[in-house]
């Protein structure tokens, strides 16, 4: 499975952003995804997941200012980020996993490269 994660970048306080992460080489709508972040120094942590049928959790810390969502069509997974905060500075982990408690234990089966997500003015 390879997982190709994209949309980082730099964006003010308060800003938006979107990632997406298109899945290959594997049965995308069968597994949970979802999406774990690294700021600097400090440990990763679980962001959110949504399962192969929609529905989704997340973390206390972006509950109701993220929001993700997948296309199985497409094979990818999307995290829409508003009312950015300097704390969600970090790199940005796609992840894919049968069982989504994987995911959020940060031990998710497969891994994508990460990308970068700079809050900042």
């Amino acid at each position: 499975v390879q997982l190709q994660a994209s949309g980082g970048g730099w964006v003010e306080p308060g800003g938006s952003l979107t990632l997406s992460c298109e899945a290959s080489g594997h049965t995308f709508s069968n597994n949970a995804a979802g999406w774990l972040r690294q700021a600097p120094g400090k440990d990763r942590e679980f962001v959110a997941f949504i399962r192969g049928g929609g529905s989704s959790y997340y973390a206390d810390s972006v509950k109701g200012r993220f929001t993700i969502s997948r296309d199985n069509a497409k094979n990818t997974v999307y995290l829409q980020m508003t009312s950015l905060k300097p704390e969600d500075t970090a790199v940005y982990y796609c992840a894919m996993d049968q069982k989504p408690h994987n995911i959020v234990e940060l031990t998710p089966a497969n891994w994508g490269q990460g990308t970068q997500v700079t809050v900042s003015s």
